[in-house]
């Protein structure tokens, strides 16, 4: 019976080395070697759509290697507030984000679709509307409630006001990161289905608009009384909402068909951020009566904006 296993090479003249292992072409058939070039070239796509997917809702958890392990102290110059500053840099990433990224893309994915100048504007301004007015319904209604149950613990007990509950503040932005993460993943998969490097842009593009605006959402869910711990973890929930999104369009096989949905989307997004930055945060941070924290606080709200519009300008 013929020995079916392939032939080592042999070794140069006067050498010892044998190359190991040998060339897989021994083992398998030209055809061979086709069929898994094409199921690799197929797959491509689906796996790499999900790591990055991945990466980029993983961007949340980058804050905790640049927030302080007590939130609560103060810096060693002036003694200035760490977690005002932290909320002022959040205000100004939310509205970079809004107004040099959410709308302009909504704006141009609506004029894509189709839409006039005229349409398109009315579209993205309704979506972002409905997201203000719907933020602004739920925190009332949620305010309304935590002020029932309050009163009711008061009726009840003594004393002792802290009893670990969360802001709905908190839940709004991680339900608004949520959302989008959703298009973020939308976004990553549709790229890698066009090319490899395509994909690979906007991933980078997607990660470097991601670290500076997680750090503003990090410091929010621990404004509204998350943990370091409970906030790492809602932003790996809200990261699953990101691999959500890249299946659905790996599974659709295309982005037409989610392209005049991402519209609303997006309008929706950015009149939620609207909302936490503007009607939620900002105002806590206007209360500050110190001048030299007000001022710090101004330029770190500036810094957060810029640090937006620089990566909107380069990426």
């Amino acid at each position: 019976m013929q020995n079916s296993s392939p032939e080592w090479p042999a070794p140069a003249m006067g050498s010892s080395v044998v190359v190991w292992p040998p060339w897989p072409s021994k083992w398998l058939e030209e055809d061979h070697l086709e069929a898994l070039v094409l199921l690799a070239s197929e797959y491509q796509p689906w796996v790499c759509s999900v790591v990055a997917a991945l990466a980029v809702g993983l961007a949340g958890v980058v804050p905790l290697l640049f927030l302080p392990t007590d939130h609560q102290a103060k810096t060693s110059s002036g003694g200035l507030s760490v977690l005002p500053l932290l909320l002022s840099f959040a205000v100004g990433g939310l509205l970079g984000d809004v107004f040099l990224h959410l709308l302009p893309e909504a704006w141009s994915m609506a004029l894509e679709g189709g839409a006039g100048t005229h349409e398109a504007f009315t579209q993205v301004g309704l979506c972002v509307l409905a997201g203000i007015f719907v933020f602004i319904v739920v925190e009332m209604l949620a305010s309304h409630d935590s002020s029932s149950t309050a009163l009711h613990n008061n009726n009840n007990t003594k004393g002792g006001s802290g009893d670990g509950r969360k802001e709905v503040t908190g839940y709004l932005n991680l339900v608004a990161n949520g959302i989008d993460n959703f298009t973020h993943g939308l976004a990553v998969a549709g790229s890698f289905m066009v090319s490899y490097k395509t994909g690979l842009l906007t991933t980078a593009a997607i990660l470097i608009h991601e670290v500076p605006h997680e750090i503003g959402d990090f410091a929010i869910l621990l404004k509204s009384g998350f943990s370091r711990w409970e906030a790492t973890k809602a932003q790996f929930y809200t990261a699953t909402v990101g691999l959500v999104g890249a299946l659905v369009t790996l599974f659709l096989g295309t982005t037409e068909i989610l392209g005049g949905v991402q519209v609303y989307i997006l309008g929706f997004t950015a009149g939620g951020f609207l909302n936490i930055a503007l009607v939620t945060v900002l105002p806590d941070l206007l209360q500050e009566d110190r001048p030299a924290q007000s001022c710090a606080q101004l330029l770190c709200l500036l810094f957060g904006t810029l640090t937006m519009a620089t990566v909107a300008l380069t990426c």
